[in-house]
């Protein structure tokens, strides 16, 4: 960790010149480091941001050129003075980014309405046209194409009897369950299986519980619901001693209508509409969850996206057998749905095979046409 620039480059170009990764922090305002980038013809190869810009003047931004502790009484005392200098330090933020992708930096916005909250400050953020910001969301770049296209996103348990031995079981029949899903997989996801594989292989010994006896890992319909049955089966005959919730992060393939992100890789003009996360939550009350809510705000910002969420506690009941598979596959496939329709490669793909393996599913796919024939129509 460095407070000071030019010690912190020493550091950086000593690594670069050995060739060892490693990680710096740099304790300091980002738009100081951007700046220093870009004033010393500092070659960046990627760079993003997960700046909490959908909380700009309660903290989640703090302007440039004033102490941390000044901030803070400049946001009580004079909220519209500390609105301007936030702004302001946006204009500096993104023109030093600007710079920077000149030389060749490739940038994406993780999704917490920075682009958004840039733009209103005036910054240079939108493209020659003014149809679109220049920089993607990460999802439109990476998480859409590659996970939530095809239904991976970030499922969750907690193991309600706080033991380690039951997330060690958990996550022992986790790997177990991959591994076979793995073995029969189609190419196009065989990273995504491998990639998880190896995570929950790490996932103890890396020591990435805080608190609850809780884990989370990537995992399509097939993979969540196979998974979740044998934890029920495991509760069910003792080998795990007490019930487990399931749940999921808001950023996944289903349960979210957010434009700036989640939704951000739909590009049919349903991104804005809350479609998905509603459907997604009354869906899931009535085909088993425990619980379920709908609620707004999320990660980027009050007013700019809808999600829908679940819980759902595994008592090793027959019951539960039946309700976790027919939920479970709603709340993926509902999402896979509407990316198929949207057009999307992965998504068509997925909920093809979705149909294969549950024959009575039932989802209209789009009929493709040329771009170039319909845009000679008008």
């Amino acid at each position: 960790m460095h407070a000071d620039l030019d010690e912190l480059f020493v550091a950086v170009n000593k690594a670069r010149a050995e060739k060892i990764a490693r990680s710096f922090a740099y304790q300091g305002n980002v738009v100081d480091l951007w700046e220093y980038c870009a004033e010393k013809g500092i070659q960046v190869d990627l760079g993003s941001d997960q700046t909490s810009l959908h909380n700009p003047w309660a903290g989640g931004y703090y302007p440039v050129g004033v102490t941390f502790e000044d901030a803070k009484v400049m946001m009580a005392e004079q909220p519209e003075l500390f609105k301007e200098k936030v702004q302001e330090s946006l204009r500096r933020h993104v023109a030093a980014v600007n710079k920077l992708t000149a030389k060749g930096m490739y940038f994406f916005d993780y999704g917490n309405a920075f682009l958004l909250e840039s733009s209103r400050a005036g910054a240079d953020i939108w493209n020659a046209d003014h149809t679109a910001f220049r920089y993607p969301s990460y999802v439109q770049d990476i998480m859409g194409p590659m996970c939530f296209d095809y239904g991976f996103g970030p499922f969750r348990w907690v193991c309600t009897s706080g033991k380690p031995e039951d997330l060690d079981k958990s996550d022992h029949i986790a790997m177990e369950v991959l591994g076979e899903i793995a073995a029969t997989a189609p190419a196009e996801i065989q990273q995504q299986m491998h990639d998880n594989i190896q995570w929950i292989k790490g996932a103890k010994e890396n020591h990435l519980v805080v608190g609850s006896q809780a884990r989370i890992l990537y995992a399509d319909c097939e993979g969540r619901t196979k998974i979740a049955a044998r934890f029920n089966e495991a509760i069910r005959k003792g080998e795990i001693s007490a019930p487990i919730v399931l749940g999921r992060d808001h950023h996944d393939v289903s349960g979210t209508d957010s434009p700036f992100r989640e939704t951000s890789n739909i590009y049919d003009g349903s991104n804005r509409c809350a479609d998905m996360a509603v459907q997604n939550v009354i869906g899931d009350s009535f085909r088993g969850a425990t619980w379920v809510s709908i609620h707004n705000g999320g990660g980027v910002g009050w007013g700019e996206v809808m999600n829908g969420g679940f819980g759902m506690v595994l008592d090793g009941s027959e019951a539960c057998d039946r309700r976790l598979r027919m939920m479970l596959h709603w709340d993926v496939n509902n999402g896979i749905s509407r990316r198929s329709w949207a057009r999307n490669d992965g998504a068509m793909s997925a909920i093809k095979r979705a149909m294969d393996i549950c024959p009575e599913l039932k989802v209209t796919m789009p009929n493709l046409v040329d771009d170039k024939v319909l845009e000679g129509l008008f």
